[in-house]
């Protein structure tokens, strides 16, 4: 493992690995926050409202 690092230099792979983690966190909340369900912001609003959308399972 360590003749990895002869490879590559710690400081700027681990700057790169934390900012492209860093970039990941944001586009997944980003793209949680445009849905309806997973909007937290709104409120319990939205959280009604797609409750509604989704139709109940018919009883069989």
């Amino acid at each position: 493992m360590w003749r990895i690092w002869l490879l590559f230099d710690p400081r700027r792979a681990l700057v790169a690995l934390f900012t492209f983690l860093f970039v990941l966190a944001l586009l997944i909340h980003f793209i949680l926050l445009s849905t309806a369900r997973f909007n937290w912001l709104d409120g319990g609003k939205s959280a009604q409202a797609a409750a509604a959308a989704v139709p109940a399972a018919a009883p069989k």
